[in-house]
């Protein structure tokens, strides 16, 4: 019977709380917020009369908060309150997409459209920057890694699920409708983490007063580490937002029926979280960060200029066949996968002190918002440039490399410090 019973707290033990779950949810929910666009941009052209540029800040204004904002909440979210800044962020969301669905075609449709994404963009980071710290403080030691590989996919399947069921919906009940299901989704959510995610008080009076914000910052901002990861992360996600967010209308321009187009997007953007669970098992049986994070740049460089490359001008132009084409676009996703699972095990190893951790990630997040943001826009224009999507594969090649460069620069940081640990051991 002990046996019985120590077996069941063993099992117990390595089981991911609900409450993690819940916080898992809301993450996605944020997530869906940032998905929601691409489906609707044919929707949105048709009905407001919005341009592709246009279109692309539309995209990218959802980061301005990440922009302005990463690295001062990764800061302060512990003494704010982690489950009191998701619950904020996620209200913030609701409220902003439910107005968001009342604009009507007019000359202030589209400053109210950036106003209100704006304004997304601040309830998307109030509402996912606290996740890493809930789950760790949710749930057990044994649990903790499945719980942490399970938040590394929220951006992922949130986004694929937005291209999955956005085309369909969109063309029953249009973008306003589109609109009003993703602010009850959002606000579901918030509703499910404060009915079973322990409050803040608790967890802050045990942790006791922060330390100064002033030093941890300069700390951050000082070491080489944390700006190589930032740069690392802004060049996978301003690659990886400027393709798969542009998926939907590269395809629609392609006469691809609404549906496929969304079953075809949401795909690619799955892809993804293949990458990142593969990412996490590769760390697991040794492969060597760096090695990793090559890995996935090259994948993303070759996929791309495979799916994107046009050989010739007119009619004499040659591309690979569309099946083909699509595969490289999956392989680019499924690839890029493994950079964040690798630069958020790295931003633990590589932050200057275990009190800067949450601020580095923080940092990481404002470099990665400062790419999504100008990436998509600078696409659209290329594309607007070429008269296609062509020469796409310039941009994701030309941050491919820069990653690549940083890597190396990570690689040998990560090597330093390991070495530096090792000889401090007893």
């Amino acid at each position: 019977m002990d046996r019985l019973n120590s077996a069941a707290v063993a099992q117990a033990r390595d089981r991911v709380p609900v409450a993690a779950f819940a916080v898992m949810a809301a993450g996605v929910s944020a997530a869906l917020h940032l998905g929601k666009l691409p489906p609707a941009v044919p929707a949105l052209r048709d009905a407001l009369g919005i341009g592709l540029v246009e279109a692309g800040f539309l995209l990218s204004l959802v980061q301005v908060a990440g922009m302005t904002l990463g690295l001062a909440v990764g800061l302060m979210a512990d003494s704010l309150g982690l489950r009191r800044s998701m619950v904020a962020g996620l209200a913030l969301v609701t409220l902003a997409s439910a107005a968001g669905a009342l604009v009507q075609p007019g000359p202030h449709a589209l400053a109210m459209l950036l106003a209100l994404r704006a304004l997304e963009g601040v309830g998307f980071l109030l509402a996912v920057m606290p996740g890493p710290g809930l789950i760790r403080a949710l749930a057990p030691p044994a649990a903790e890694k499945a719980a942490m590989g399970l938040w590394g996919a929220y951006m992922p399947l949130g986004v694929a699920l937005a291209l999955l069921a956005g085309p369909p919906f969109i063309a029953r009940f249009d973008w306003s409708g589109w609109w009003w299901l993703m602010s009850a989704v959002s606000a579901a959510a918030a509703a499910w983490v404060l009915f079973i995610v322990p409050g803040d008080a608790r967890r802050l009076a045990a942790k006791g007063a922060a330390p100064d914000w002033g030093k941890r910052l300069s700390n951050t901002l000082g070491a080489p580490g944390p700006r190589l990861l930032g740069l690392a992360f802004a060049v996978y996600s301003a690659q990886w937002m400027a393709v798969i967010g542009f998926l939907p209308a590269i395809y629609a321009d392609a006469g691809i029926a609404a549906g496929l187009t969304g079953v075809l997007s949401s795909a690619a953007a799955a892809a993804n979280i293949v990458g990142n669970l593969a990412g996490g098992r590769l760390l697991q049986a040794g492969v060597s960060p760096g090695r990793l994070l090559r890995w996935g740049y090259a994948v993303m460089l070759l996929g791309s200029v495979a799916a994107f490359a046009q050989w010739g001008h007119g009619a004499d132009a040659w591309s690979l066949p569309a099946p083909v084409r699509y595969a490289c676009v999956c392989l680019f996703s499924l690839g890029g996968g493994m950079v964040p699972a690798t630069l958020f095990m790295l931003a633990v190893r590589l932050a200057p002190s275990s009190s800067t951790v949450s601020t580095t990630v923080g940092l990481m997040q404002q470099a990665s918002s400062l790419g999504q943001f100008f990436a998509p826009p600078a696409v659209a224009w290329l594309a607007m440039r070429a008269g296609g999507w062509q020469w796409t594969w310039v941009a994701t090649m030309a941050c491919s490399l820069a990653g690549m460069l940083a890597a190396m620069r990570l690689a040998h940081l990560h090597a330093s410090s390991s070495g530096a640990r090792t000889s401090s051991s007893p």
